[in-house]
C-alpha cells in the first residue's frame, strides 16, 4: 500500500507539504531503548522529556500533533526499528486520527521508513529530517540558506539507496561510444555531489568576508560576546533586552538560527559586539554539526561566552551538558575560569522557594563559577549582567593616560576607537589629559600614534 501525500525521490524533509493548507495532522512517536543509558550521555533526561521535547519540534514547523506516544524497545529491529506489534498498533491511530505525518524521534535508515511508511500509509520523517525542515523555514540569510541546503543534500544523498526501485531504471549514454547509460540512482547521486560542490564553494566565500568582517572588528578592536545555549533558553528575548533590538523571540524551538551581530555599550563606555546563535539540541544530526560550523564561528572567536540557561526546565542540567558536548566539540573549553559565563534566565518562572534556593546555590559558588541570575523578559538581573560583562571584558587591561592638544579632534576620535576612554580633562596649557583603558598588546600602538612621551603608566 503506498503512502498518502507527496513524497521525494530521495525521502528527505517535508518539501510535499503545502504550507497554504490547513496543517497536516502529526503523530510524534519517541523509541525508548531500555539499554539507552549504554550509549554515551543518552540517559540524561526522562524519556517523557524526550516525548515533549519531539512534540516541540513538531509544533515549531507547524504540525498539528493529534497523537504522541512513548515505544519502549529492547532493540531497534532492522526493519521497521520499532516491533511488529507496535507497527501494527500504530497503524491503527493512523488511520482512526486521520495522519499525514508521523514524525519518529530517532535516525531511521531509508529502509526502515520505506517500511514504516507502506506500513501506515503516511509520510514517516526522522529527527534529522524534521530538524532540517525547521532550519530551512527559520534561514534568514545566504549563508543560513545555503547551509541548510548544504545538510539537507547530504541528508539525500544518504536516502539514495537501491531500496527505491523507481531510481533503477537506466538512462541512454552520451556522447560516441553509447554504452550501457547511468542508472537514475547513479545520475541523481552525481547531480547532488554536483550542488554540494557548488554550495561548499560559495560558503566558502561566505566564510572569507565574515573572516574579513572580523579581522576589521579586531583592528577597531570590539570584543565580542556571543550568547550560546540549548534550544528555546531565552537568547534571543535576552540579546534584544541587551541590544533594544528585535530579532525573533519565541516560544519555539530554534526560533534563531542564523547569528545576528549589534553594537552594545556597556555601563562604563565599552563597546562590545554581542552575537545571537542558533540553539543547541541533544542529538544534534552530524550532518548540522558540520554544516553550522561557521555559524558558530563567532562563538569560537569570541572574547566572552554567555551560556544562556533555562533555569526553569526540568532538564536544565541536562540541556547545559549537551551544550557543553557542543562547544567542546568545537575546541572551545568549557571549564569554570575561562571565558565561559552561565546565565541563569528565566527566574521569573521559579517559584518563590525554587528562586531562593537558586539564589543561595550561585551565591556559594566560587568568583570564577558563580552564574549571573537573569530574567530576560522582565529585564531582572541584566545590568548585574553588563557589569560582569564589562569585568571579564576589561581584566587584564591597562590604564594609560595621553596628553594631546585639546584642537586634535581627530587624535581624540582615535582613542575613543581603539580603548576605552575612562575620564579626559583639560588642563591651564590647554592639553587635554586622557584617561584610556586598553589591551596590553596595543600600548605600543598609542606610544607610534601619540608620541611615547605623551603617553604614562596610570595603573
Amino acid at each position: 500500500m503506498e503512502p498518502k501525500g507527496p513524497r521525494g525521490a530521495a525521502g528527505g524533509g517535508l518539501k510535499g507539504v503545502d504550507r497554504r493548507a490547513p496543517p497536516t495532522r502529526c503523530a510524534v512517536i519517541t523509541p525508548h531503548l531500555t539499554k539507552r543509558a549504554a550509549r554515551a550521555g543518552s540517559d540524561r533526561r526522562s524519556p517523557e522529556a524526550r516525548l515533549d521535547e519531539a512534540v516541540g519540534l513538531a509544533a515549531a514547523i507547524d504540525l498539528d500533533v493529534v497523537f504522541k506516544g512513548l515505544v519502549v524497545l529492547s532493540e531497534v529491529k532492522p526493519a521497521t526499528y520499532i516491533g511488529s506489534g507496535k507497527v501494527e498498533e500504530i497503524a491503527g491511530i493512523v488511520e482512526a486520527e486521520d495522519v499525514g505525518l508521523v514524525f519518529v524521534d530517532a535516525a531511521l535508515s531509508p529502509v526502515q521508513q520505506r517500511n514504516l511508511e507502506k506500513a501506515w500509509s503516511a509520510k514517516v520523517v526522522d529527527r534529522t529530517a524534521l530538524i532540517l525542515e525547521i532550519f530551512g523555514s527559520r534561514a534568514r540569510t545566504k549563508e543560513g540558506t545555503l547551509q541548510v541546503e548544504l545538510a539537507h543534500l547530504n541528508y539525500q544523498r544518504s536516502r539514495l539507496v537501491r531500496s527505491w526501485t523507481h531510481l533503477e531504471r537506466q538512462r541512454g549514454g552520451f556522447g560516441f561510444l553509447g554504452g550501457p547509460g547511468e542508472t537514475q540512482i547513479e545520475a541523481d547521486r552525481r547531480q547532488i555531489g554536483e550542488r554540494i560542490i557548488r554550495i561548499e564553494r560559495e560558503l566558502e566565500q561566505v566564510k572569507r568576508t565574515r573572516a574579513l568582517h572580523r579581522t576589521s572588528r579586531k583592528r577597531v578592536p570590539y570584543p565580542v560576546v556571543a550568547l550560546v545555549g540549548y534550544t528555546n533558553a531565552g537568547k534571543s528575548t535576552l540579546f534584544n533586552r541587551l541590544t533594544q533590538a528585535e530579532v525573533m523571540a519565541q516560544d519555539l524551538l530554534f526560533a534563531t538560527l542564523d547569528p545576528t551581530l549589534r553594537a552594545v555599550d556597556l555601563p562604563h563606555g565599552t563597546r562590545v559586539i554581542l552575537s545571537d546563535t542558533v540553539g543547541f539540541i541533544s542529538e544534534l544530526p552530524t550532518q548540522l554539526v558540520a554544516a553550522f560550523r561557521a555559524t558558530l564561528e563567532e562563538v569560537i572567536e569570541a572574547d566572552v561566552i554567555l551560556h544562556v540557561r533555562d533555569i526553569s526546565h526540568p532538564d536544565t542540567d541536562a540541556q547545559a551538558a549537551d551544550v557543553k558536548d557542543v562547544l567542546t566539540e568545537l575546541g572551545i573549553d568549557t571549564e569554570p575560569g575561562g571565558r565561559m559565563v552561565e546565565v541563569w534566565n528565566k527566574i521569573d518562572l521559579l517559584p518563590p522557594e525554587e528562586r531562593e534556593r537558586m539564589v543561595n546555590t550561585a551565591v556559594r559558588a566560587g568568583e570564577t563559577e558563580r552564574p549571573v541570575l537573569v530574567s530576560a523578559l522582565t529585564g531582572e538581573g541584566t545590568s548585574g549582567l553588563l557589569d560582569m560583562i564589562e569585568a571579564q571584558i576589561t581584566a587584564g587591561r591597562v590604564t594609560l593616560s595621553v596628553r594631546l592638544p585639546a584642537e586634535d579632534g581627530e587624535g581624540l576620535g582615535w582613542l575613543y576607537r581603539h580603548g576605552e576612554v575612562m575620564d579626559r580633562e583639560t588642563d591651564a596649557d590647554g592639553l587635554l589629559h586622557v584617561s584610556l583603558r586598553i589591551l596590553p598588546e596595543r600600548v605600543d600602538l598609542v606610544k607610534r600614534r601619540f608620541g611615547a612621551a605623551q603617553v604614562r603608566s596610570a595603573g
